[in-house]
Formats: structure tokens, C-alpha cells, sequence
């Protein structure tokens, strides 16, 4: 097995790990609904997990762990995904929101700037922004 090899087996398992979270949290509401299933499909596709392993996760998310990215932009996308996941239906109950702050500490963040994260995202997914625009936001707290 090549250094690339290992390497893109690492990145694959923390994809994985980051999709089981984004599973985790969409059925954290009771059932999957139709947009929160359409939004884990375009999300497999980025995370590169195939159909197998997507059913997979689908039935056992929680078998897979939190795997942080060491790059600051990386953890705040996968925390931005997480918040696209939770809002796909609009809202998000307090499951969701306990479930958030779990995987945001999970993923690297301070207990003390989660709060203040949580607090701003939901401010601004309470509408519809693009990554670049909630980056530089939240990059700025």
C-alpha cells in the first residue's frame, strides 16, 4: 500500500465519521424526511461514500467516530454541513441543538466559543447564506 493509498484511507474514514454525524442528526427528529434525505445524498456524493456504505450509516450511524480535521476552514465547514442538515426542515429542536453542540466540541472547538458558534449559526441559518459568507462571519467572533 502506497503513502497516497493510506492517506486517502484516512481521509475516506473521516468522511465517513463526519456523514454518520450528519445522519445522526438529521434522524435526531424522529424519521428522515424527503429534504433531509435529498440533502444526505448531495452530501455522500461530497464525502465520497457509496451506496453501500450510505445505507450502511443510514441504519447505524453512531458506529462511526467523530474524526476532527486538523485545518480550523475544515472543522467550520463540517460544522456549516451540520447546520445545513439541521435546517433542511426549517428549524431545529432541542435534540438537534443538544446533538450540535456534542459534535462541535467533538469536531475541536472550545466549550466556550460552541456556545457563541451555536448561538451566531442559528441566528444566520434561521435564513439561507452561502459558506463564504458564514465563515467570514464566524471567522470574525
Amino acid at each position: 500500500m502506497s503513502f497516497n493509498d493510506l492517506f486517502d484511507s484516512g481521509k475516506h474514514r473521516k468522511n465517513l465519521g463526519h456523514f454518520a454525524c450528519i445522519v445522526t442528526l438529521a434522524a435526531a427528529d424522529g424519521a428522515v424526511n424527503e429534504d433531509e434525505l435529498n440533502l444526505l445524498k448531495r452530501f455522500a456524493r461530497k464525502l465520497d461514500v457509496d451506496d453501500s456504505e450510505f445505507e450502511e450509516i443510514l441504519k447505524t450511524p453512531t458506529h462511526y467516530p467523530i474524526n476532527p480535521p486538523n485545518n480550523s476552514g475544515e472543522r467550520l465547514e463540517r460544522l456549516y454541513d451540520l447546520f445545513k442538515i439541521i435546517y433542511a426542515d426549517h428549524s431545529m429542536d432541542e435534540i438537534e441543538n443538544r446533538l450540535i453542540k456534542k459534535y462541535a466540541i467533538g469536531l475541536g472547538f472550545s466549550t466556550e466559543s460552541t456556545e457563541n458558534l451555536i448561538k451566531k449559526s442559528t441566528e444566520l441559518f434561521s435564513g439561507k447564506i452561502k459558506f463564504e459568507d458564514y465563515n467570514t462571519i464566524i471567522s470574525n467572533l
